[in-house]
């Protein structure tokens, strides 16, 4: 059966399980500053204990060393209860597999690394999630070979603080206009909240991509429960 749905998705077998295997609805993308004294491990240890299945390592400013240094902590803590992702640093995450660590994929912007180096070098069984906020770059996914990408990150849904240089914000309504062209899964970043699961989940999100919801709470653990309760 898996088989026969990979065909009809023109993706291969192992791509095609790696999509449906990927548990999105709730996804924590890290901030150190958002984090504080307590720090992004102990921070993502604690959100994955509260239920968060996929979290994606952001730190603009980390030195390569220090991404990889922190995916393979991050793969320590995590101990297989979550996929692990970075943000942009392909080579950090192929480092850090050479120490060890399981690192699940990437997460890619439209001007980071190329995603065709991502899916060849990282392998089918990689995940790998693709910046996608116009119509252009809508265009550009659906040009790349069948498989290359396993889901779209799909924002800003109101302005936020946390990326200063986002788009312009697409609201829950942009963000369902999104979904409706395309054929991949659509995880909403930028400005969610709590407050906004049920409608993003009836727009068409396939899970809900928090930063400050999540790395700014008092308790980790306790805010991804209440998120898994409302999804």
């Amino acid at each position: 059966t898996n088989a026969m749905l990979a065909e009809q998705l023109e993706v291969s077998v192992a791509a095609f399980l790696a999509i449906v295997n990927a548990d999105l609805s709730l996804y924590l993308v890290t901030d150190p500053d958002l984090c504080g004294d307590r720090g992004v491990v102990e921070t993502v240890r604690r959100a994955v204990d509260g239920g968060v299945r996929i979290v994606q390592l952001r730190d603009k400013t980390a030195t390569d060393a220090e991404t990889t240094a922190q995916l393979v902590e991050l793969s320590r803590v995590i101990d297989g209860r979550a996929l692990l992702l970075v943000n942009d640093r392909l080579d950090s995450a192929l480092a850090a597999r050479e120490r060890g660590a399981r690192v699940d994929g990437v997460h890619l912007g439209q001007g980071d690394a190329s995603v065709l180096r991502a899916r060849e070098v990282l392998g089918a069984e990689a995940v790998i999630g693709l910046t996608a906020n116009s119509p252009e770059h809508l265009e550009a996914v659906r040009a790349l070979p069948p498989g290359t990408v396993d889901y779209l990150g799909v924002g800003v849904i109101r302005p936020t603080a946390t990326k200063a240089d986002h788009p312009p914000a697409l609201g829950v309504e942009g963000f369902r206009a999104v979904v409706e062209t395309t054929a991949l899964p659509c995880v909403a970043i930028g400005g969610v909240g709590i407050d906004d699961t049920e409608r993003l989940r009836s727009a068409g999100a396939a899970g809900l991509a928090v930063v400050s919801a999540l790395c700014a709470a008092a308790d980790p653990a306790e805010t991804a429960e209440a998120f898994v309760r409302r999804w």
